[in-house]
């Protein structure tokens, strides 16, 4: 294992590794089995974001031998609408791969905007409490609860109070912050008075992590005994996720020539990824016909997208792809592209870019050379002003006419994916700190 690997989940400079002063305590020591809450308003069978990373991690915590339940709202995400074979107003119990799944309703808009996102996420926090709040007879070892939504963490801290069981707080973004700085929420005033209350709520946790040292500096910004802070990287099973050797059979069902270069977006498509970038660029690259563009994912702004898109021969569309086809999608991809608003805060490590890097293709993305994001892009791609299509397009031209210097930059993607973004390994020194964390609450 690499020293990088090895500091997954160790605390930015100032803070102690929660295993230090740790003692043995029952599901506190390392191979005993453990009782584990987890808490959030998306879960698999989602494909993409915090439903695939919280799935993945709840079957791994259980194919290790320990107890997990789930309670969750039924997918939704990225479509904004229920799955089929689900309810969105009905409770319902299922066990999914050895783990305990409850389901509980919520409202879900068609077309979400600011306050209609509040009100779903409020809906979600308060039809779920009294199914939360009745595990404190099940005594969970640990109440775990990922942000987004924000509004969940009063109920976890309260079930950890009643279970007498550490509270434990993931977050994979600042909601708060984003809502703000998006414009979804307006004054300084009410920012004041929320982000009060976001303090508040983050120092009642015994742990917080997130998926990046800049989110970790954010945390500690807001108040968190960095001793309490844990780095938890999103992750990616590079296993699975390897350079293709051979062109992805997705160019064959695209139409899309061998020797041709593909630009690919495959993520959500939602307010804070600055969509407009990809249909302004591939317009000015329409006269390159050994370019092509493919945009992949779904989400609120993925109607828009398409319309500005119309009557470009170089743009295909596709849906989100099943899973098990996921290597071939992201080896279709000569250049992975990453846009990001600009009035948006700071970007950090995007989910999807642990697929792009475990790919081996390099990656153009919007973003500051000073970002932690703009840091690891630098090693394996090209940064683009967030934003601005004509610095988006340069880039890409550049790396289409070096196709030595693109495989050349594949490789340093797939290397940082091997030695920092392992799924097992990430998920086995988290493991090492969930027990380190119960033996410190019972000392």
């Amino acid at each position: 294992m690499s020293d990088s690997q090895r500091q997954a989940l160790v605390p930015p400079p100032g803070a102690s590794p929660v295993h230090q002063d740790a003692e043995p305590a029952a599901a506190g020591l390392p191979g005993q089995r453990m009782k584990l809450l987890l808490y959030g308003i998306n879960f698999a069978p989602e494909m993409t974001g915090i439903g695939k990373y919280t799935g993945e991690m709840a079957q791994w915590l259980a194919a290790q031998g320990h107890e997990v339940r789930v309670v969750t709202a039924p997918p939704y995400y990225p479509a904004w609408a229920v799955w089929p074979g689900y309810s969105a107003r009905r409770f319902r119990r299922e066990l999914w791969h050895g783990v305990e799944v409850l389901r509980t309703p919520l409202w879900v808009p068609a077309k979400p905007s600011g306050l209609r996102r509040l009100i779903h996420l409020g809906s979600f926090a308060l039809a779920s409490l009294p199914a939360l709040v009745a595990q404190w007879r099940w005594r969970p070892d640990v109440v775990w609860v990922v942000a987004p939504a924000f509004a969940c963490t009063p109920g976890a801290l309260a079930l950890a109070r009643l279970a007498g069981a550490p509270a434990w707080l993931h977050i994979q973004d600042y909601e708060v912050d984003a809502a703000f700085e998006l414009g979804l929420l307006k004054g300084e005033r009410l920012r004041a008075t929320v982000s009060a209350v976001e303090r508040w709520v983050l120092r009642r946790f015994d742990r917080v992590s997130t998926i990046s040292q800049r989110m970790l500096e954010r945390a500690r910004d807001k108040g968190v005994d960095p001793a309490r802070l844990v780095h938890l990287p999103n992750w990616v099973d590079v296993s699975a996720v390897r350079p293709l050797a051979q062109p992805s059979s997705y160019r064959a069902e695209l139409g899309i020539a061998d020797d041709a270069v593909v630009a690919l977006y495959s993520g959500n498509m939602g307010a804070k990824q600055g969509l407009e970038v990809l249909s302004q660029l591939a317009r000015m690259l329409a006269h390159r016909r050994d370019i092509r563009f493919v945009y992949c994912g779904q989400g609120a702004g993925r109607e828009a997208l398409v319309r500005e898109c119309e009557g470009l021969a170089n743009v295909h569309f596709m849906d989100l792809q099943p899973v098990e086809r996921l290597p071939e999608l992201l080896g279709l991809a000569d250049i992975h592209l990453l846009p990001h608003r600009a009035d948006a805060a700071a970007p950090v490590m995007p989910s999807y870019l642990t697929g792009m890097l475990s790919s081996g293709r390099p990656v153009v993305a919007g973003a500051r050379p000073e970002t932690e994001l703009g840091q690891v892009v630098a090693q394996c791609g090209r940064l683009a002003v967030p934003d601005d299509a004509a610095s988006f397009a340069a880039a890409i031209e550049d790396l289409a006419s070096q196709p030595e210097l693109r495989r050349e930059l594949g490789r340093h993607a797939r290397a940082w994916a091997e030695q920092n973004l392992a799924r097992d390994s990430v998920l086995r020194q988290f493991e090492s700190a969930l027990h380190a964390c119960i033996a410190q609450a019972r000392r």
